[in-house]
């Protein structure tokens, strides 16, 4: 994950809406998630993955972080190489801040 938060500027107009929808979801765990993971990927995505991180940010909140913690298995729908990545974010980022 992205040490510093990603600069808006330089995005086109969908990855800026999708970068602030990931940092102001509502739940404060899936601000520092959503948003460490659009900061660290959203340059990067290709247009299906765009697609992708879309149809998760209009989940509701309870339920995608059940999905992504665990908590609960993410309908088939949902459930894509995108939300795996998504889910193993956090933990790498774990892995990485406890080795410096």
């Amino acid at each position: 994950m992205s040490a510093a938060p990603l600069s808006s500027a330089g995005l086109d107009a969908r990855r800026r809406r999708l970068l602030f929808r990931a940092r102001r979801r509502g739940v404060h765990e899936l601000d520092l998630v959503m948003g460490a993971f659009a900061d660290a990927n959203l340059p990067a995505m290709s247009a299906a993955e765009l697609d992708e991180f879309e149809r998760l940010l209009e989940a509701p909140d309870p339920e995608l972080l059940a999905w992504i913690v665990g908590e609960a298995p993410a309908p088939a729908a949902f459930d894509t190489p995108l939300l795996a990545r998504l889910r193993a974010a956090p933990a790498a980022a774990l892995r990485d801040a406890a080795q410096t």
